[in-house]
């Protein structure tokens, strides 16, 4: 048995990492650079967008084959990526630079922002001239990392069992672009758990699949979706503990994400039950919470089952009309070849969809794989956010 309790602390909740954030003027005014510290080496394992078009900081850590680390220096506004060999050597002078303020071994930079700009060197350099490398501020890193972002998003936990004690905590930035083919945005997690480094890859990747995996707010992968898991290997180690532990975290950091979705006023759960197999239940889910037609009409509270029916005809996954079954949570509108939409059935489904957040259930009857898959709705705040995306 095992206890996991909230405390305060973010990435910093672990003893001996420090954190902070800074305006460099990569953005007319707010946060926009950022540092994690640690006091020794930390172990660190990674998880990388699949967009074929890895942005400059993604292809740095691969080409160094980093697995330690005691530093990671973010900055937003700046994505730098589709810039080459040069987004690279910039990376390289920065870290040099920073190298001359304070030593640090497998520094590691993490970039968001637009696309296709080399990064300001001298902006940076100048923030890290400004950085206090002995501050303990995880909201100021989670601030100086945000974009379209309308709330930082942290977490951290104390676990405690028979085995010890361990801590762990998170941040995570991302509103606009997700639709990770592997992980967020961003998202820095810092434990002192003793994981065994043969674990630490195999169980950040089995949680990503139902966490980051599973969210969409727009359809669209960035070239810099980037995961990192960081230990210190001070505190206690137990493998369940750990992986529920892992799992809060993300699952907490992820649905932030799908909440402050550019634009989103409503986060849904798509839980797709009796698929062929898992893969196929996952593709229903992930189909779902990207199809515009559906994320206008959660927008628009219209329980317009027919779209939902559509999309899974559409996804290319084994399904029958006469074994399928559609829910907005208890409400029934489509039971096995069977329509459940009377004005009273359309009032409460309706009624559902005013909710902030809400389930929609879809059995397709087939066999028993199941996948939950997370979105939002699309508003009209969302083309204004993205039209004036660079402006």
């Amino acid at each position: 048995m095992f206890r996991i309790t909230p405390v305060d602390g973010g990435v910093c909740v672990v003893d001996g990492i420090y954190a902070s954030g800074v305006n460099a003027g990569l953005k007319k005014d707010g946060l926009d650079l950022g540092f994690i510290r640690s006091e020794k080496e930390m172990d660190v394992v990674y998880l990388f967008t699949t967009n074929k078009f890895q942005a400059a900081p993604i292809k740095y850590v691969l080409r160094k084959e980093i697995k330690k680390t005691n530093f990671i220096l973010a900055n937003s506004k700046n994505a730098n990526a589709m810039t080459g060999e040069e987004g690279i050597k910039d990376i390289e002078d920065i870290l040099s630079f920073l190298n001359t303020k304070i030593k640090t071994s497998g520094a590691i930079m993490s970039s968001t922002g637009v696309i296709g700009v080399r990064l300001d060197k001298e902006k940076i350099k100048k923030g890290i001239e400004k950085f206090d490398f002995n501050e303990r501020d995880s909201h100021k890193f989670a601030k100086a990392i945000m974009t379209t972002d309308k709330f930082p998003k942290e977490i951290s936990f104390e676990v405690e069992g028979n085995f010890g004690k361990f801590k762990i905590g998170g941040v995570a930035k991302g509103a606009g672009m997700i639709n990770p083919a592997m992980a967020t945005m961003l998202c820095f997690i810092t434990t002192d758990a003793n994981v065994p480094a043969n674990e630490m890859k195999e169980i950040l990747s089995e949680i990503n699949e139902v966490t980051f995996n599973a969210i969409s707010v727009d359809g669209d992968t960035s070239t810099n979706d980037s995961v990192f898991l960081m230990t210190t290997r001070d505190g206690d180690y137990e493998k369940e503990a750990f992986r529920e532990a892992l799992k809060q975290v993300m699952q907490k950091l992820a649905l932030d994400i799908v909440r402050d979705g550019e634009g989103a006023t409503k986060v849904v759960a798509f839980v797709v039950t009796g698929a062929k197999n898992k893969k196929e239940a996952k593709i229903v889910g992930k189909n779902l919470t990207n199809s515009l037609l559906v994320k206008t009409a959660l927008f628009g509270e219209d329980p317009n089952w027919g779209r939902i029916a559509a999309t899974i005809g559409a996804s290319g996954v084994e399904c029958d009309e006469n074994k399928l079954r559609i829910a907005f949570e208890n409400v029934v509108v489509y039971d096995r070849g069977k329509i459940i939409f009377d004005e009273e059935t359309e009032r409460k489904a309706h009624e559902v969809m005013k909710r902030k957040e809400f389930k929609i259930y879809v059995d397709l009857g087939i066999a028993d794989g199941a996948y939950t898959a997370y979105g939002c709705d699309l508003s009209y705040e969302y083309i204004k956010i993205n039209a004036e995306y660079r402006t």
